[in-house]
């Protein structure tokens, strides 16, 4: 009886690290995702003296292969910023100007909302 109970114990303790590391693993692909997208966001608005008027034509022309899925709510529904910012003298329109997950959850780690990432 003393040995299952100690599995037992062992066990619960391994899964809450499991899923935390789980958790810190979405929020690390969700922080390299939000910087590449908006790298690209940048460097479409710089090359194109526009910014883009939405994410799939960063695809279209050829700034990223594809639109990465949010490891929050596992779907591509990432909401985009419009903004009238201007990057440079030659710019000619105003677009997105940023990206955030559309995940309404908070970072257990970090205590913010990975919404305003």
């Amino acid at each position: 009886m003393v040995v299952i109970s100690i599995i037992s114990i062992l066990m619960g303790i391994a899964a809450g690290m499991y899923y935390r590391s789980i958790t810190r693993s979405k929020e690390a692909v969700l922080k390299q995702d939000l910087f590449t997208m908006r790298q690209a966001i940048d460097q479409f608005t710089l090359d194109k003296q526009r910014a883009p008027s939405s994410l799939d034509e960063l695809i279209s022309a050829d700034y990223m292969r594809s639109l990465p899925v949010d490891p929050m709510t596992n779907q591509r529904d990432w909401q985009t910023v419009y903004e009238d910012v201007v990057l440079s003298a030659d710019q000619t329109a105003s677009g997105i100007t940023n990206v955030h997950s559309a995940s309404d959850q908070v970072s257990p780690f970090e205590g913010t909302a990975y919404s305003s990432w």
